[in-house]
């Protein structure tokens, strides 16, 4: 599993962090580590700590937050997730169909009016 992130994707200065290049065993692992730091444990994840990520030009920390507002950075490079204890068990749930089988599909983790998405994507593209 890799980590980018795409300035700029559409030219409506619209971005992407992206989780990509996994296979089912990885989006299982994710979906496992999401499920026991944030949602049990309540802690933060910081992706660049995690061994089967491979960080390529940016860091994400996943966090709960009292409300959801989805990806924020000051610099481009190290990125934070916010969102509710809800907003990451309804993330865990848009994950499960890429744990069931190997798919080429690709799902956005969010849905929140901000200028930076995040993408779950095995194939590396949407």
């Amino acid at each position: 599993m890799e980590l980018d992130y795409i300035e700029n994707v559409n030219g409506l200065d619209e971005n992407i962090v992206r989780l990509y290049n996994f296979n089912k065993a990885e989006a299982i692992l994710f979906r496992d580590l999401l499920i026991d730091t944030i949602i049990n444990k309540r802690q933060k994840l910081d992706l660049s700590q995690v061994d089967f990520i491979t960080p390529r030009n940016c860091n994400l920390i996943l966090g709960l937050f009292k409300s959801d507002e989805g990806i924020l950075t000051q610099d481009n490079e190290t990125f934070f997730c916010i969102l509710t204890l809800e907003g990451f068990e309804n993330m865990v749930k848009l994950i499960e169909p890429f744990c069931l089988k190997e798919t080429r599909s690709y799902q956005y983790l969010y849905d929140i009016d901000n200028p930076t998405d995040l993408l779950f994507s095995p194939s590396a593209s949407w």
